[in-house]
C-alpha cells in the first residue's frame, strides 16, 4: 500500500474502509494516527489518491468486517507504530533485506514516479507535501537515470 499510494505510517494506521472507494479505485486520506491520537493529515487537508490496479485488488482481497479500520488486529483493535515497525522488520529479515523502515517506502514511491516521468507537481499532490522542495528531497534517481535523461536529446522530433 505504501509503495503504491505513498501513504505516511500514521495515514495507514488511521485508514478506514469509508476512505476507500472500491468502485472508482480511489483512496481519500482523511486522518492520521500520531502516537495513538487521531487527527487531520499532516498539512491539515485531505487528499485523494487514485489506486493502482494491484493496490485496488489487494484492498478488495483484504476487505473484512472486523471494524472500520483497514489495517487492524483480528478483533478490530488498532495497530500501533510499534506493530507496523516490528512487522516490516520481520518481513525484511525473512527476505534477507537490509532493515530500513516504513518511511523509506515513501521515498521509493516518489522516486519511482519521478523515474517514470511523473511531473513533480503531481508527486507533490499525491504525497501531500506542502512544498515542491519537500517533494524534491524524496525523489532519488536510480543509477543510469541521468544517462536516460540525456538520451532524450537524441530522440527524433515528432
Amino acid at each position: 500500500m505504501v509503495h503504491s499510494a505513498g501513504l505516511r505510517t500514521g495515514e495507514i494506521l488511521a485508514l478506514q474502509w469509508e476512505d476507500i472507494d472500491l468502485t472508482t479505485g480511489t483512496l481519500t486520506v482523511m486522518r492520521t494516527d500520531w502516537r495513538g491520537h487521531i487527527g487531520s493529515p499532516k498539512g491539515g487537508r485531505a487528499r485523494k489518491i487514485p489506486l493502482t490496479p494491484r493496490a485496488l485488488a489487494a484492498l478488495k482481497a483484504l476487505r473484512h468486517l472486523r471494524g472500520k479500520l483497514v489495517f487492524c488486529w483480528g478483533d478490530g483493535k488498532r495497530w500501533t507504530f510499534v506493530t507496523m515497525r516490528a512487522g516490516l522488520k520481520r518481513q525484511e529479515k525473512r527476505a534477507g533485506l537490509r532493515i530500513t523502515g516504513w518511511h523509506i517506502l515513501r521515498h521509493t514511491f516518489c522516486s519511482h514516479l519521478a523515474m517514470r516521468g511523473a511531473p513533480s507537481r503531481a508527486i507533490q499532490e499525491l504525497t501531500g507535501h506542502q512544498s515542491i522542495a519537500a517533494t524534491n528531497r524524496y525523489m532519488h534517481l536510480a543509477p543510469g537515470e541521468l544517462r536516460n535523461a540525456i538520451a532524450l536529446l537524441d530522440r527524433s522530433a515528432v
